[in-house]
């Protein structure tokens, strides 16, 4: 099971496609550089720890 899971992850970012996208590109910089924002993240894979980072509220989306 995902965790966290989609739903919770909704509620930070309503749009799956905008969730898809922010997730995928913390998860390249997170590649480059590997400095989480959170603290001991649950996942040992980039993506898992980009929606960590959603889910604890370090990730936001500027909206126009």
């Amino acid at each position: 099971m995902l965790e966290p899971s989609i739903d919770s992850l909704q509620e930070h970012i309503p749009s799956k496609y905008t969730l898809v996208s922010v997730s995928a590109a913390r998860a390249r910089e997170l590649l480059e550089d590997g400095q989480p924002l959170v603290e001991h993240p649950k996942s040992n894979k980039f993506v898992g720890i980009a929606l960590e980072e959603i889910q604890a509220g370090k990730l936001h989306v500027k909206e126009d």
